[in-house]
């Protein structure tokens, strides 16, 4: 039993106990008690103060008995409320629930975040980098022990719940989130989050981990933007070590590294923003800002421009794709996104 549930147990025994107390004082007592009497007579036998009686007791026989008994019962029950007061703010749960509360209005702030649902291995990765990367997220996980399980990890925003819920996910912020990772336990359960967020938020992106692949075309229909296959990377992975290992040397080091962080990422230039209408060379971005600008997606023809020349125009809606630090790319999408 956790010390939550006996504090309320015993708060609940507590009120049994007074109110007993009081219909015990005024039946016992006869007509001359009032309802005032018996609720003085329960509080000082309750609080064992030892203030004067209402009534004298001597000579009434069932009100003397019935005292005696009560006096044994409130002790027990106070010893009890204590107890289970005492454990509950020794072991923590006070704290917890405060902590809860203060996590609660952390999680009404924010805005274009994003949320993990999940805590196995492909989670803890997914953790790992948007709290490197500097973004903004929270986790979903029904168990609060799986939760402290992730907190070498560092700290971050959790919920706890089941994220197939609808009132799970609008807690979280979805309708204020960039997007959702699912990467819980079993393809069936990503699959049935897939269409509790879609329904509920048909703009919000969804990347979904799709154990068999066979399932992959049923998230994807059932509204997953993009659908992981943990074994395809692995195999991936497993070729690219044999046939380029200096390339895949590279990027770990640009992965792992924590001193200096590095990722490819991607910045929308916005309509009539500084960037727009400027050259690569004009725009100054590697020597302003320290970025590598690896490619161009344009947004009429979504073709991409590896490695532009200095000449390349930078236009409307463009996606300049870089390899920076997270710093860097901040202050990009702020410059690119000026109106």
């Amino acid at each position: 039993m956790t010390s939550k549930k006996r504090v309320f147990i015993a708060l609940s025994m507590f009120l049994i106990v007074f109110l007993i107390g009081v219909a015990g004082f005024k039946i016992s007592g006869g007509k001359e008690w009032s309802l005032l009497d018996s609720v003085y007579m329960t509080v000082i036998t309750v609080a064992t103060v030892g203030y004067e009686e209402v009534h004298d007791l001597s000579g009434n026989a069932p009100a003397q008995i019935f005292t005696i008994v009560y006096i044994i019962i409130s002790l027990g029950t106070i010893a009890f409320a204590v107890t289970s007061i005492t454990a509950f703010i020794v072991e923590g749960e006070l704290k917890n629930l405060l902590g809860r509360r203060k996590m609660d209005k952390e999680i009404a702030k924010l805005t274009d975040h994003y949320i993990v649902c999940g805590s196995d291995e492909t989670a803890q990765t997914i953790i790992q980098e948007l709290a490197l990367t500097k973004r903004d997220f929270l986790v979903i996980e029904p168990a609060k022990e799986k939760i402290d399980k992730l907190s070498h990890l560092g700290n971050f925003l959790y919920f706890l719940g089941d994220p197939a819920e609808d009132e799970v996910l609008k807690s979280a912020g979805l309708a204020r989130a960039k997007g959702i990772f699912l990467s819980l336990p079993s393809d069936e359960a990503n699959l049935f989050v897939t269409i509790t967020a879609r329904s509920l938020y048909p703009e919000v992106r969804i990347i979904a981990k799709g154990i068999d692949v066979r399932s992959h075309s049923k998230m994807r229909k059932a509204g997953a933007d993009y659908v992981i296959s943990p074994a395809y990377i692995g195999g991936m992975r497993m070729v690219s070590e044999m046939v380029r290992p200096a390339v895949v040397t590279f990027l770990d080091m640009m992965l792992r590294d924590r001193e200096k962080v590095l990722r490819v990422e991607e910045v929308l230039v916005k309509k009539g923003g500084p960037l727009a209408g400027q050259t690569v060379a004009a725009s100054q971005i590697k020597e302003k800002k320290g970025a590598l600008l690896v490619a161009i997606k344009r947004a009429e023809t979504n073709d991409y421009e590896f490695n532009p020349a200095p000449s390349a125009m930078i236009k409307d809606n463009d996606i300049l794709i870089f390899i920076a630090s997270p710093d860097a790319i901040n202050d990009l999408t702020q410059v690119a996104g000026k109106s």
